[in-house]
């Protein structure tokens, strides 16, 4: 048992405004860079909207998502979401999402990013909020370029417990360890990581999580005044 305390936190809708994974997939559509922009856009949308609805697997966003990075060198993509850190990203974070994150890094807190998008559009915005660690699904990468494939256990409903409990695993930890355990969410697609902590906060809910937070006595904090994209 340590005396430290661990924070977790997804990161669409919970501490940006937007998912970054519909928005990396609009920005590359509307910059011409996905193909037939109207045709991206269209498969971007449909997405959405089966994820709100949870019939998407991690495998069939990847189908798209994925997709779009083997497509196109690492070199062009790795300018291109400089443009999107700039042009998407920046303008969207808030300081009172900033603030709840410095927060508990000031603390002293083991923090982490956990989410279900990839770990190619999300590294960089974990770094802009601070955080070293990032469980992310992790895009497969071989000879130089992205396959459109997964690696691994893909970070979305339970694959989010198993990621955690592997990262801290090869640290020598548990969640058990932690004096305090807290993970900040807004979807329902996470009730799995939210009964793992001791401390669950719902973050901007969707109807179905607050819900479920009511009724169970979690936290429930609100950071935005508006959603950028589609609810989750």
């Amino acid at each position: 048992m340590t005396t430290r305390r661990l924070a977790l936190f997804d990161l669409d809708h919970t501490l940006l405004p937007l998912d970054s994974d519909y928005q990396w997939a609009d920005f590359l559509a509307r910059t011409g860079r996905a193909g037939d922009p109207a045709e991206a856009r269209r498969r971007n949308d449909d997405l959405m909207e089966r994820y709100n609805r949870g019939e998407l697997t991690a495998e069939q966003a990847a189908e798209f998502m994925l997709g779009l990075l083997a497509a196109h060198s690492p070199v062009e993509l790795a300018a291109w979401h400089e443009e999107f850190m700039r042009d998407v990203i920046r303008p969207s974070l808030t300081v009172q999402a900033v603030d709840v994150v410095r927060g508990h890094l000031a603390a002293g807190d083991l923090c982490a990013l956990v989410t279900a998008t990839n770990s190619f559009v999300t590294a960089p915005i974990a770094r802009a909020f601070g955080v070293q660690h990032l469980i992310a699904t992790d895009p497969e990468y071989r000879d130089g370029r992205y396959t459109g494939r997964i690696e691994g256990t893909p970070s979305f409903r339970e694959g989010k417990v198993v990621r955690v409990n592997q990262w801290l695993a090869g640290m020598g930890l548990a969640l058990g360890d932690f004096a305090e355990s807290y993970f900040y969410s807004d979807s329902v697609n996470d009730v799995p990581l939210l009964e793992a902590v001791t401390r669950p906060i719902a973050a901007n809910p969707s109807p179905g999580l607050r819900e479920i937070a009511q009724a169970r006595g979690w936290q429930v904090i609100d950071l935005f005044d508006h959603l950028e994209d589609a609810k989750s």
